[in-house]
């Protein structure tokens, strides 16, 4: 049945203020997400970089390693066939033992009297370089307590720490500075580790993307409602030269994985923890 003309008119009004309130409704939330872009962010950007010293030299083994490197040899040991030196040591050894008996034929005598040498007399030369070998020191600092030294712990991973001005404490960190307009973090974080005043570090930085993040409020007596705190994007890098003698010495250390704790804020340690690996 067809409807009245009035209630045509009608629902097509009501439709009309829909979409009329639907026009408004969309256009402030629009205004509204502008002015948010356009607004200043409250959170100051930094890019880090995290800089390990790989190890230089294999580490110690445990006892049950030597254990188990004692068993792989002696059961080298049992299942091997005698090398060639060691043939020669037995044919020797037989040649000595057949020239001491009643015997011993004149072709053995034309043989005797060239002048040879012997398996064993290989072995005392052998013996007498390895005595003048001296194997590189393992531990190249003075001390191992040094953290201004990179070439502690030569075994294991070390992690750069300087200290830097947070608010008015000066505290441990990841080398890290303010992002500027028109850089992108990652140059953020290399100018971080350029900027080390004395320092020439060579670095190897592994990818454009962040390994981790952090974020923290300012002290509320420097807080603003323009600046409330910072967000720091990590980026992991590896040392490949360089040197930081210049550096003094209380502003910066090479520590390893377990000594983080001893110089970073808890929250701060729980973050970095997560991208840093005992290589």
């Amino acid at each position: 049945a067809s409807r009245p003309l009035w209630q045509i008119i009608a629902r097509q009004g009501t439709l009309k203020a829909g979409v009329r309130n639907l026009s408004s409704s969309t256009q402030r939330w629009c205004a509204q997400k502008l002015r948010a872009v356009n607004s200043p962010s409250p959170w100051v950007l930094h890019g880090a970089v995290c800089l390990q010293r790989l190890p230089v030299i294999s580490q110690d083994r445990n006892p049950i390693e030597e254990q188990f490197l004692d068993l792989l040899q002696q059961l080298e040991q049992e299942k091997s066939m005698l090398s060639d030196h060691e043939l020669r040591l037995l044919l020797d050894s037989d040649r000595l033992s057949r020239k001491q008996e009643a015997d011993y034929g004149s072709d053995d005598e034309d043989y005797e009297s060239q002048d040879i040498v012997t398996a064993q007399d290989l072995e005392d030369a052998w013996e007498q370089k390895l005595k003048q070998f001296k194997p590189a020191l393992r531990i190249k600092a003075s001390d191992n307590t040094d953290v201004s030294s990179s070439e502690r712990f030569l075994g294991d991973s070390l992690v750069l720490l300087v200290k830097q001005d947070v608010g008015h404490q000066n505290v441990w960190l990841l080398p890290q500075l303010q992002w500027e307009a028109g850089e992108t973090l990652r140059q953020t974080a290399e100018r971080a580790l350029s900027s080390l005043p004395g320092a020439e570090l060579k670095a190897t930085f592994l990818g454009n993307s962040p390994c981790g993040f952090y974020k923290y409020q300012f002290p509320k007596n420097v807080q603003t409602e323009s600046r409330i705190g910072a967000k720091v994007f990590f980026f992991k890098s590896l040392l490949s030269g360089g040197d930081c003698s210049s550096l003094q010495k209380d502003s910066f250390a090479w520590v390893r994985k377990d000594e983080l704790q001893d110089y970073l804020k808890p929250k701060y340690l729980k973050q970095v923890k997560r991208f840093i690996l005992n290589l």
